[in-house]
């Protein structure tokens, strides 16, 4: 390669990280900024939009271990239902206070994560996604089982949170689940960029990048995939406390294999590896699903389906990778039928 085209490459490589440092910077920012005007553009959609943030804390999680620590998993929903289910007793029968529970979720959510991780982690490919598999089943049964504390298949109810800080009472228009909700993503968003830079943070990505060497500098892989996968559990299952607490009932499909799915194709359709990803494509699925499932009931799958080849085939990165730079030239390159 001539010094020419090296030298080109290093400022693409360059221009690539200062746009994407950009995009990390102005995430919080622009969530918040957006959040509050939706609140007042969209008054009659609040309660969507209230599942949309808490969907976002629960898809971030994912991209914890996946994108951050290279963990495949289809098992995300255990730690999720975990936590709404413990939430959802607690408030129940012990607790009404609405951070407590998120607590309370978070703890169950942590728990289960780390002893399933500490038991499945020494696999790896398909036998790992199985494992993963069988986690969520086993959870699931559980709570259906277990139906004198979760009410079975009919769900959990009579979840009544009180206020918030006890000042904000919970309304029947989702003014203060929609607020409360949107302050939890933007507070577990910092927390868990503070924890993807810290030395923790920089060590899975070194798990994930190349364990033999982490190993052969005296670290230990397997002890840092288990604490990012309980980490990660912890915001899993404070989303699902968070949904609880905003919806007011938990039913099995909180802790379904299907769930655990759709939290992938949305990481996916955002981009893995960032955290803005996780809530730029979770808003651009549940949008696109909300709207295509109103309009055309009986083919919205259909649409859905397209719209994911599209994005698969022209910007495999997700949709990150476009707004970056990274993809636009893919984008183009591909539209002419030339090679990515």
């Amino acid at each position: 390669m001539s010094a020419v085209a090296t030298d080109r490459t290093r400022r693409e490589t360059a221009g690539r990280r200062l746009r994407r440092a950009a995009l990390d910077g102005a995430a919080v920012p622009v969530m918040a900024v957006l959040g509050l005007a939706a609140f007042w553009l969209f008054p009659n959609d609040l309660g969507l939009m209230t599942r949309i943030a808490a969907t976002a804390l629960y898809v971030l999680s994912l991209d914890l271990v996946l994108g951050f620590g290279g963990i495949a998993t289809l098992g995300q929903a255990a730690m999720f239902g975990t936590g709404a289910y413990a939430a959802g007793i607690a408030a129940v029968n012990l607790v009404d206070e609405p951070i407590t529970l998120l607590a309370i979720g978070g703890v169950a959510g942590g728990l289960i994560a780390l002893v399933t991780g500490a038991l499945i982690l020494h696999a790896r490919g398909l036998t790992l996604l199985m494992l993963t598999i069988a986690v969520v089943q086993i959870v699931q049964e559980v709570a259906n089982k277990a139906r004198d504390w979760t009410g079975g298949s009919d769900g959990l109810s009579g979840i009544d949170p009180a206020p918030v800080l006890g000042l904000f009472r919970f309304d029947l228009y989702g003014r203060t689940s929609y607020l409360f909700a949107l302050a939890v993503l933007i507070v577990g968003y910092l927390v868990a960029r503070r924890i993807v830079r810290s030395p923790f943070g920089l060590a899975c990505r070194g798990v994930k990048e190349d364990p033999l060497r982490v190993a052969a500098l005296g670290g230990s892989p397997k002890r840092y995939l288990v604490a990012l996968y309980a980490v990660a559990g912890v915001f899993a299952g404070v989303a699902g406390a968070l949904t609880a607490v905003t919806s007011g009932i938990v039913g099995l499909d909180s802790a379904s294999f299907s769930w655990s799915a759709e939290a992938l194709v949305m990481l996916v359709l955002g981009g893995t590896g960032r955290l803005y990803g996780a809530v730029i494509g979770t808003v651009a699925f549940m949008t696109i699903h909300h709207i295509l499932a109103s309009s055309d009931p009986f083919h919205w799958m259909l649409f859905i389906g397209l719209f994911l080849m599209a994005i698969v085939l022209f910007a495999p990165g997700g949709i990150t990778s476009v707004l970056n730079g990274a993809g636009i030239e893919r984008v183009f390159h591909r539209m002419k039928g030339g090679r990515a």
